[in-house]
């Protein structure tokens, strides 16, 4: 189908070279909560059998029922100590965080790469010391 209508002509638009946004930031390496949580949580979970079948006991009491009394309360606090174990880790490493400094790369642009290079190759990890190898 043709049209007597003119068709809008398509321009291309310049592309701007703006100057790269540079951000300081804070990097480090925080735990997950919830599997200090389950951990604390199983710990006391096996405190509570270890004190309901390792330890002797009064003989009125069923073993079963004396683990179903402590498993609460040894798992409740298997679970705080869980958190306060990753509290402290995380306080950590809030002491050991590093600062650097980031720039936005316009879209398409890849940053990271290094001189010599090939493009799209990932870089060489080095450890903390500057060495090659994988860091921790």
């Amino acid at each position: 189908m043709s049209s007597d209508q003119p068709t809008p002509e398509r321009r291309e638009i310049p592309a701007r070279r703006e100057i790269p946004e540079r951000r300081e930031i804070t990097v480090r390496r925080a735990p997950k909560y919830v599997p200090f949580l389950i951990l604390g949580g199983l710990v006391g979970f096996a405190a509570a059998a270890v004190i309901a079948y390792a330890l002797p006991g009064d003989a009125s009491y069923d073993r079963g029922a004396v683990y179903g009394f402590f498993m609460v309360p040894c798992t409740a606090a298997g679970v705080i100590l869980g958190a306060i174990a990753a509290l402290v880790l995380d306080r950590a490493s809030v002491r050991r965080a590093r600062r650097g400094v980031v720039e936005a790369a316009p879209e398409g642009e890849l940053s990271a790469e290094e001189p010599g290079t090939e493009p799209g190759a990932a870089p060489e990890r080095t450890t903390d010391d500057g060495e090659p190898g994988q860091r921790s």
